[in-house]
């Protein structure tokens, strides 16, 4: 049986990188995407080259630990190309059944890299943005095509973003015009008077895989954030 990993408390942004350590780390690039494959076959194609190119930078993948659909295809593709350490799963238990698509020993490393079990959908979303906030330079997050969740999560951490919560490129991988909708209402939002101009840019529209992660590695704070201290109990 999978091992569950302690609950976390996820009432607090507990997300911060340290500060004190002088070793290189990993790029880390948390990415969400739809269990399903989609009916075109360009966003499995999409999936496949992110992971190529995030092989061709040396970039470890944290995502939402499914095998099917669009999480299986980047995951197993980066396993088949840079080996299981690049890629970590984090998945809720009620989730396996649903997202796991052959029985698997989830405490051994395997073609779709090591898998964490999680009590909760809180405790999987803190944990995919602390490996990123803690990563090296350049990592983010990205969206491919998915469906209600994947939104959610986009939107989650472009909020954290506002909020100052952590300062890592968000990026969607619009493929074939899927987020078209997504970004206009960005633009609706800010001419509405919902979002400051200044915050426009937290979120970054990249059209290939190259693209996403160049997004990622030149990516500049918005200058709208808003400055909170996240450090206070």
């Amino acid at each position: 049986m999978a091992s569950v990993t302690p609950a976390q408390d996820t009432h607090g942004p507990e997300v911060s990188a340290p500060t004190n350590s002088n070793i290189a780390k990993r790029t880390v690039v948390c990415v969400f995407c739809g269990s399903c494959p989609g009916t075109s076959p360009a966003h499995v194609e999409a999936a496949r080259s992110l992971a190529e190119v995030f092989h061709k930078n040396h970039i470890s993948l944290v995502y939402g630990g499914g095998t099917v659909g669009l999480m299986g295809e980047v995951a197993k593709t980066l396993v088949a190309l840079s080996g299981p350490d690049a890629v970590h799963g984090i998945i809720p238990m009620p989730l396996v059944k649903w997202e796991q698509e052959n029985p698997r020993d989830l405490n051994e490393k395997d073609e779709y890299g090591r898998t964490t079990v999680v009590p909760d959908m809180h405790t999987r979303k803190q944990l995919m943005a602390k490996e990123v906030i803690e990563g090296g330079p350049g990592s983010g997050f990205v969206a491919l095509s998915g469906g209600y969740g994947t939104l959610e999560e986009l939107m989650e951490v472009i909020t954290w973003n506002q909020l100052g919560i952590h300062g890592r490129g968000v990026v969607v991988f619009n493929v074939g015009g899927y987020y078209d909708g997504l970004i206009q209402w960005v633009r609706t939002a800010v001419s509405s008077g919902f979002i400051a101009p200044g915050n426009a840019g937290i979120l970054v529209e990249a059209l290939d895989a190259e693209e996403a992660v160049k997004q990622l590695q030149e990516y500049k704070v918005a200058e709208g954030r808003f400055k909170l201290d996240w450090s206070q109990k």
